[in-house]
């Protein structure tokens, strides 16, 4: 009787002391939640700029990492050590950071991305020896379309940290098509057969106006550049129609290639 008279007085002494510490702390714990959640939608409306996407995963993240500081510190209130569980959460964070840091990279990527804004959906960039439209910009990746109907996946860190050509930019995309024909071939008839081919076609660009010179010898005759703009996305199409139009046109006036040098005969 008097070991368990003993083991109640303790329990008693037990209950006394933790009972006032547990219940401030369901008290933190509830205001604390409460006023995360505060916290969460106002650090949202204050990146109402931002890309929904990276709205979403900041606020989140916000949430997450308050709710963790704030269950630390409840566990202290309690009595419990906390040193122990804040170095073993440092260390898993170390090695998580250490096993993922090309994804880690590819988020710092997609940040950097969603915040700047080089590119938005829709527009047409180069980048990786890729060359696509811009379909959607994730927060690890972004996605791109290609004219053959390809799928292209670029990771955002690389995305972020090397050479990138937004080609919508400036809203015109240049069309080139090199003609090597012969070194007799009178420039000015061949510019006035080329650019009413230019001008023609219904997706060139009136400016910058479309052009025709010579930019290159060759043996027996000379490179010709025929230039002319086209929106993106439209400069494929465009390039093929004036490929044909340009052969035509040079074959129906008779222009020919460069002419082949004959070899020197050597004396008998």
């Amino acid at each position: 009787m008097e070991r368990l008279s003993s083991y109640s007085e303790q329990l008693r002494a037990l209950v006394l002391l933790y009972l006032p510490r547990v219940a401030m702390a369901l008290l933190v714990l509830v205001v604390g939640f409460w006023i995360i959640r505060l916290v969460s939608q106002v650090a949202s409306r204050a990146m109402a700029g931002l890309e929904v996407s990276l709205r979403g995963f900041l606020t989140s993240m916000v949430s997450v990492v308050l709710k963790v500081l704030l269950v630390i510190s409840v566990a202290g209130m309690i009595g419990l050590q906390t040193t122990s569980f804040v170095a073993v959460l440092g260390a898993a964070g170390l090695a998580v950071g250490l096993a993922l840091q090309g994804t880690l990279a590819n988020f710092a990527g997609g940040v950097l991305i969603l915040m700047f804004k080089p590119f938005a959906p829709g527009d047409v960039i180069e980048s990786q020896g890729k060359t696509g439209v811009v379909k959607a910009i994730h927060i690890f990746d972004t996605i791109l379309s290609t004219p053959q109907g390809d799928t292209i996946i670029l990771p955002n860190g690389a995305l972020s940290n090397n050479i990138l050509v937004n080609k919508t930019t400036e809203n015109k995309v240049l069309v080139e098509v090199l003609v090597d024909v012969d070194g007799q071939t009178n420039l000015d008839e061949l510019r006035a057969l080329v650019l009413p081919l230019l001008t023609g076609q219904a997706k060139v660009l009136a400016e910058p106006a479309p052009s025709v010179g010579m930019v290159a010898l060759v043996p027996g005759g000379m490179t010709v550049a025929c230039r002319a703009y086209t929106l993106p996305g439209d400069n494929d199409a465009v390039h093929g129609a004036l490929i044909e139009q340009i052969q035509r046109g040079l074959l129906s006036h008779g222009i020919q290639g460069p002419a082949k040098r004959k070899k020197d005969k050597k004396p008998a």
